[in-house]
């Protein structure tokens, strides 16, 4: 089975470079444009299911790439909802704690998540679909979530893992 992996457009809080895990935001317009183009690269691959985190600004981006794939219906899925970054939330996305905090996997966000509780409630998810084989499908979901599905596929080191960073309506293939 195909897989495809984008995350949502751009939200006024990753335009201002601020943490933006659970605080449920809608898109900016260059967000909008964005998932409209992603939804034009992705017309020819087949994709015939759509998965998206709840927060708002991913179930906007996977409407728009929907409406451009045309599928009707987008599944909703709790698992996919960007990581719990505790007290980092709104914070500057270059700080220092929140940087080294993210190199640590077994140490939780204080107030939050760590990467183990992250790869927790995805890597079952991702078996789930494997499981099943079915169509080729897209996750619509964050820079988090992106963060920790790409460990479930590739062997990557806490220091790579920490400064990789999707774009915004990036997209990612993998075989399931």
């Amino acid at each position: 089975m195909k897989l495809y992996v984008t995350r949502h457009g751009e939200t006024p809080m990753n335009a201002a470079h601020r943490v933006c895990g659970l605080t449920n935001i809608d898109l900016t317009e260059k967000g909008i444009a964005q998932a409209k183009e992603a939804g034009r690269s992705l017309q020819d691959k087949g994709i015939k299911r759509i998965i998206a985190s709840p927060l708002l600004r991913a179930q906007h981006t996977a409407r728009l790439i929907a409406d451009e794939i045309g599928i009707d219906t987008i599944e909703t899925e709790q698992q996919l909802i960007e990581q719990n970054y505790g007290i980092y939330e709104n914070t500057d996305w270059d700080g220092e704690a929140f940087n080294a905090n993210k190199r640590e996997f077994a140490v939780r966000y204080p107030g939050g998540e760590s990467m183990l509780d992250l790869a927790g409630r995805l890597y079952p998810l991702l078996n789930k679909l494997k499981a099943e084989n079915g169509p080729t499908t897209l996750l619509v979901c964050h820079g988090g979530i992106c963060r920790m599905i790409r460990t479930y596929f590739l062997d990557v080191k806490n220091n790579d893992y920490a400064a990789f960073k999707l774009p915004n309506c990036g997209i990612m293939e993998f075989d399931l």
